[in-house]
């Protein structure tokens, strides 16, 4: 899929933009805070339905307007055109169209535009919470299957449910308690199951973009970490019945899996240097695209590098940028406040039409 052109308006800072896009490479060249950041998100609102930098709609909405519109026009392998927009206005539901079409259920769209962003905030994948890891597998899973969008969406419910069940003052109804926990371990069984099997097959391709990107000098580990190891995940969640009583809330299911990231063995959190934690979040991006393109609807996803140099010695720059001019990789957007890192990008890409470059400031975009 490739997007030919985006309208935005009223978007964070963007006023208004009407942009055509190469079907390569395009560059977004400015200083920080003046709109490179909120172009790459507004794509990436049109893929999945919402904001990766700001989950509250609204608040994306530009100061002192009402509302925001965002259309793309994108181009398929066929040579199909599909139309998609977004309108939101404060106090009122977002509106999401393919093709002049209203969708019933957002969850319908995730998918249809496959997108990977790399971008300074993936840092919240090494520092942060179990949730954000979690977010990240989601993430490739659901943009390749729509049965683990649903499982997942049913398995949220009912911890909720159960949640609430174990809030209660009083000893809460044996029989309902029961329900949503076969309901959580029928969910959770089926996520499990495909978060698995994703891992195991993304984690090969991972490792082999981590050594080419450092050159070898470290070697990397990923490892999915589940309850639904232990065996079946009814009798975990039953068995720890008791204890989430004391505690009002769910301790064991598929809600708390996490991914264990190593480098030579040791904890990635703990030993990883600036440039060696930035190394490892650009081969798993990068590795998340690949699996992906050959998972998904074989098609190459849209690939949003937002600011990906800084930290990163020239060795591991010149390497980024080998890989992502090469064979493989389809549309790219790409931002940096400096033009030596674009010019060297903009140098593999040769032919006419093969790259665009923009020069932004306050909002604004000139190219």
């Amino acid at each position: 899929m490739i997007l030919k052109k985006i309208s935005v308006l009223n978007y964070k800072n963007i006023a208004q933009a009407e942009l055509t896009f190469s079907p390569k490479m395009n560059c977004f060249i400015g200083r920080n805070g003046e709109g490179k950041t909120n172009l790459l998100d507004a794509i990436c609102f049109l893929s999945f339905c919402k904001s990766l930098t700001n989950p509250v709609d609204s608040q994306n909405i530009r100061h002192g307007e009402d509302f925001f519109v965002l259309q793309g026009e994108y181009e398929r392998g066929d040579a199909e055109i599909e139309e998609v927009y977004c309108g939101l206005r404060r106090g009122q539901k977002k509106r999401f169209r393919r093709n002049k079409k209203e969708y019933r259920r957002l969850s319908e769209h995730i998918g249809l535009v496959p997108l990977v962003m790399v971008s300074p905030a993936d840092g919240a994948l090494i520092d942060g919470g179990s949730e954000e890891r979690r977010k990240f597998v989601d993430m490739v899973v659901a943009q390749y299957d729509r049965e683990y969008i649903e499982a997942l969406s049913r398995y949220g419910k009912a911890l909720q449910q159960r949640n609430a069940l174990l809030r209660q003052e009083s000893e809460p109804d044996e029989a309902l308690m029961g329900l949503w926990e076969e309901e959580m371990a029928c969910a959770g069984t089926v996520v499990y199951e495909k978060r698995r099997a994703c891992v195991e097959a993304f984690v090969p391709v991972f490792r082999e973009f981590y050594h080419r990107i450092s050159g070898g000098q470290e070697a990397a580990g990923l490892r999915y970490v589940s309850h639904g190891e232990r065996g079946g995940l009814l009798d975990v969640i039953r068995d720890g019945r008791p204890k989430d009583r004391v505690m009002g809330y769910s301790l064991h299911g598929v809600h708390r899996d996490d991914l264990e990231m190593t480098l030579d063995g040791y904890p990635l959190r703990r030993e990883g240097s600036q440039g060696q934690n930035k190394t490892y979040l650009v081969a798993l991006k990068l590795a998340q695209f690949d699996f992906l393109r050959r998972r998904g609807s074989r098609t190459a996803p849209l690939l949003l590098l937002d600011d990906i140099f800084d930290k990163l010695d020239a060795g591991r720059v010149e390497q980024i940028v080998r890989l992502v001019s090469g064979e493989g990789f389809g549309q790219i957007f790409v931002t940096d406040t400096n033009r030596e890192h674009l010019d060297r990008i903009l140098a593999e890409a040769e032919g006419e039409g093969e790259y665009r470059l923009f020069q932004v400031a306050h909002g604004e975009f000139y190219g």
